[in-house]
C-alpha cells in the first residue's frame, strides 16, 4: 500500500541522485582536462544542408544574372519567360527601404490603385445600414450588413478580402480587433476603408485598390498583377507602385529612401531592377 509506494519513490529519487553525481563528476573531469563540458553534435557538411532546388527552379535560375541590374522592361521580360508553372503566377515587387519601422515616423501603411487591376477577384464586405447599405449593394459589394455582419465576423466568418465600414459602425467593430487585426482586415481611415462614400470605396477596391505596409525589416512586398497580363500593363502597375511608395515617404526617413527593388513571379527567381530607370519613366498616377 502506502508504505510500498514510499519505498518505490525513494528508490527513484536515489537513482536520480546517483545519475546527477555521475554527470557532475564527468563535467569536473572534463573541466580539469581543459575540455568543454558541453557536448556538441558533429557539424554537417554545408553541401548536405544546402537548399536543393527543383529541376524547374534550377533551370529558371540559369536564365537570371544575379549580378545584373535590370531595366524594368528587361526584368519583366525575363520574369515572364522563365515562368513555367501550370497556374497563373502573381507578379511581385519586393522593395527594401532605408527606414526603421520600430519608430512611428518611419513606417509605411497606405493603399495603391493599380491602373491595370490586380487580376484577382476581390470580395468586399461593407458595414453599413440605411441608404449607405443600399449604395454599397448597388456598387457591387459582396456582403452588406450591420449587426448581423458584426455577429458573423465575431464567429470567424471572414469570407471577404476587404472590409469597408461607415463611421457609425466603428464602435460596433471595436471588439473585433482580435479577429480582424491578424488578418489585416481592420478598417482604418488611412487605408480608405472607413468612409461615408461606400459606393466609391467598393468600386475602387473591386477595380484594383489594396492596402500594403512595410514589414519589421522595412521591406514592402506588393503584388502588381498576374503573369497573363501584357508586359506593358505590368510595367504600368509597377510604376504605380513606385510612385505610391515615393508619395508616402515617412517623415522620419532621411537620406536615400530606396535601397533595392527586386521583382519575381510567385514561384520564380528574382531580378534586381534599376530604381533610377523606373523613377524616370512617365508618371501613371
Amino acid at each position: 500500500g502506502v508504505a510500498s509506494q514510499r519505498v518505490a519513490q525513494g528508490r527513484v529519487m536515489l537513482g536520480l541522485a546517483l545519475v546527477c553525481n555521475a554527470l557532475a563528476a564527468v563535467a569536473m573531469r572534463q573541466g580539469a582536462l581543459g575540455h568543454s563540458a558541453v557536448v556538441r553534435a558533429p557539424a554537417m557538411p554545408r553541401a548536405e544542408i544546402a537548399l536543393k532546388l527543383s529541376k524547374r527552379m534550377a533551370l529558371a535560375e540559369k536564365s537570371v544574372d544575379s549580378e545584373k541590374l535590370y531595366t524594368p522592361e528587361e526584368a519583366l521580360a525575363v520574369m515572364m519567360k522563365v515562368a513555367s508553372t501550370k497556374f497563373v503566377e502573381t507578379a511581385e515587387a519586393h522593395i527594401r527601404l532605408n527606414i526603421d519601422p520600430k519608430y512611428n515616423d518611419q513606417q509605411i501603411r497606405t493603399t495603391v490603385s493599380l491602373p491595370k487591376g490586380t487580376g484577382k477577384t476581390v470580395r468586399v464586405a461593407v458595414l453599413a445600414d440605411g441608404a449607405m447599405a443600399e449604395a454599397a449593394r448597388a456598387a457591387g459589394a459582396d456582403l452588406v450588413g450591420m449587426d448581423d455582419l458584426v455577429e458573423s465576423i465575431s464567429k470567424g466568418d471572414l469570407d471577404f478580402d476587404v472590409l469597408v465600414a461607415t463611421p457609425p459602425a466603428m464602435p460596433k467593430i471595436a471588439k473585433l480587433g482580435r479577429v480582424l487585426g491578424p488578418k489585416g482586415l481592420m478598417p482604418s481611415p488611412k487605408a480608405g476603408t472607413v468612409t461615408t462614400d461606400v459606393a466609391s470605396a467598393v468600386a475602387e477596391f473591386k477595380s484594383g485598390k489594396f492596402e500594403f505596409r512595410c514589414d519589421k525589416q522595412g521591406i514592402v512586398h506588393v503584388p502588381f498583377g498576374k503573369l497573363n497580363f501584357a508586359e506593358a500593363d505590368l510595367l504600368t502597375n509597377l510604376k504605380a507602385v513606385q510612385e505610391t511608395v515615393d508619395k508616402n515617404k515617412p517623415t522620419g526617413s532621411k537620406g536615400k529612401f530606396w535601397s533595392s527593388l527586386y521583382i519575381c513571379s510567385s514561384m520564380g527567381p528574382s531580378m534586381q531592377v534599376d530604381i533610377e530607370a523606373l523613377t524616370k519613366m512617365v508618371s501613371v498616377v
